[in-house]
């Protein structure tokens, strides 16, 4: 009887034993798990900081300032309709450039046919633009959520449109600075004139404000 006493206090304090082992395992590995997670939110060396071109002004491209009005007065967001755009297709989906065109149509923006981009793979959208259609671009940028601008060597006045995939909307149209109020440039934007080894614009026919 005895001996049947001594073996199940054996095993209890085998099972014991054993619970004291896995708890200790459970709660080293925890241990490590948190100071590793510490590390991470306090960014200790570097560590969970997001150093990505996305969280940069207009996405890490350089981009100029919105130029002066005629009358020296800072630049301002134009009127749509004085704004001729096109929008070109970036993405894989069949007619996406054609509902974002008929959208900025709805808006009185002056849209050409839309078309489809020489690349099908666009991720961000691009705003196109040359030196003269510097304050236009930031309008129409006005309309996007997540688009970027990227000015080229084209000398007139066409905007063209890259539709990319992380496209989703426009802008909420009670969110769009009105046309009249002075532009916000980009922190860290330059004068257009210190720009150089703009990319090639792709072909186009040219649009020009009217004479007179």
């Amino acid at each position: 009887m005895t001996q049947a006493i001594d073996e199940r206090e054996a095993r209890k304090q085998y099972v014991r034993h054993r619970q004291k082992v896995v708890f200790s395992i459970i709660g080293a590995v925890m241990a490590v798990v948190m100071v590793i997670s510490l590390l991470f939110f306090f960014h200790v060396g570097g560590l969970g900081t997001i150093t990505t071109a996305t969280v940069q002004p207009n996405y890490g491209q350089q981009v100029p300032c919105a130029v002066n009005e005629q009358d020296g007065s800072a630049g301002k967001y134009a009127e749509n309709r004085n704004i001729t755009v096109r929008v070109l297709n970036g993405t894989k989906f069949i007619g996406f450039a054609k509902a974002v065109s008929g959208a900025l149509e709805n808006r009185e923006f002056n849209t050409q046919t839309p078309d489809n981009y020489t690349s099908t793979k666009v991720e961000r959208t691009m705003i196109l633009f040359g030196k003269n259609a510097i304050n236009q671009a930031y309008t129409v940028n006005s309309n996007f959520t997540d688009a970027k601008m990227v000015m080229d060597d084209r000398t007139d006045q066409l905007i063209d449109i890259v539709v990319g995939a992380t496209f989703d909307n426009l802008q909420d149209t009670k969110k769009v600075p009105a046309a009249g109020k002075q532009i916000e440039s980009f922190e860290g934007c330059v004068a257009a004139d210190k720009m150089t080894d703009l990319p090639k614009a792709d072909q186009h026919d040219p649009v020009n404000p009217p004479e007179g």
